[in-house]
């Protein structure tokens, strides 16, 4: 078998096998049986000319030059994918599917109903949408757009600055007549506090003053949890106060479930970024969502466009 057996279909099977780890998975996706994925991987690692893939009984990983060859692959398939939409004029006519990864309980409670409103607005793109607090190689990982809250390192990637999200010291109303209200931060050390443990520093809270005043304090408490949703649950449980997203609890606090503790000092905010793979910027339906998200998500609760 020579270089030319090297095909596009026989790439794009390695590439969804390498991301999803499970040869049945990706045959279902594709509508295909097992036995032809077998065979085009097989192919393409003879016209290769070293084994792409290590089976398992129970998964498929790659080897350290599938590693190397699924990166290139990657960028091959979507610069072909981007020359065929700009030569079929798709940009008057977006189609095709987006992959995005958010933040998880940002995504649940608000990115999800965006989707709904843009796939409404664009009926022939599909969105497949990925909910994740750890920082995945976007590349890797097949997607196109990544939303993530929290500074951010050195990448590759496109960075669109979408605003800085404001946080607030909330607990439930039973929880604070039973325990008090705090009239100073100082008073925060006899409560309970609901931590991230998927977050640095949470053992820590910075707390400006009206006067401009910082105060640094240590945040303790029983309970830590690595998932916004199931802070939320603790909180309406009245397992104790913690700093949140104001887009995590605005309508609680609108329904008297949760109440604004110390309401004259502020937290630190928080940006919210998004990323976007380099060679899928100029594909129409990625500009198309990325800029319907930059504009809806400045409309959510507790989000500024500049730092207050």
């Amino acid at each position: 078998m020579d270089k030319s057996d090297i095909t596009l279909e026989r790439m794009r099977s390695f590439v969804r096998v390498a991301e999803r780890g499970n040869l049945s998975a990706v045959a279902r996706e594709l509508g295909v049986g097992q036995s032809t994925v077998t065979r085009q991987l097989q192919e393409l690692e003879e016209a290769v000319g070293v084994p792409l893939l290590s089976r398992t009984t129970r998964r498929v990983t790659m080897t350290d030059e599938g590693s190397r060859y699924y990166a290139n692959c990657v960028q091959i398939l979507r610069l072909v994918e981007q020359s065929g939409a700009e030569a079929r004029g798709t940009r008057d006519a977006p189609a095709g599917t987006i992959r995005i990864s958010c933040t998880a309980a940002f995504g649940v409670l608000h990115v999800s109903r965006l989707i709904f409103g843009f796939q409404d607005r664009y009926p022939d793109i599909g969105v497949d949408l990925s909910l994740t607090d750890e920082r995945v190689d976007l590349v890797r990982e097949g997607s196109d757009v990544a939303l993530r809250l929290g500074p951010l390192g050195d990448s590759s990637m496109k960075l669109r600055a979408l605003g800085w999200s404001r946080r607030l010291l909330v607990a439930a109303p039973d929880y604070l007549d039973k325990r008090g209200r705090p009239a100073s931060p100082q008073e925060l050390s006899v409560h309970e506090g609901i931590r991230m443990s998927n977050v640095a520093g949470s053992d820590t809270l910075v707390l400006h003053g009206p006067g401009g005043e910082r105060h640094t304090l240590p945040f303790q408490g029983r309970l830590r949890i690595d998932h916004g949703l199931a802070a939320r649950e603790a909180l309406i449980a009245g397992r104790g106060i913690a700093p949140a997203h104001r887009w995590l609890v605005d309508d609680l606090i609108a329904a008297g479930q949760l109440e604004a503790i110390l309401p004259d000092y502020s937290l630190p905010p928080v940006p919210l970024s998004m990323l976007i793979v380099p060679e899928r910027a100029g594909i129409a339906r990625v500009r198309l969502l990325v800029d319907f998200l930059s504009e809806q998500i400045a409309r959510l609760p507790g989000m500024d466009q500049l730092r207050p």
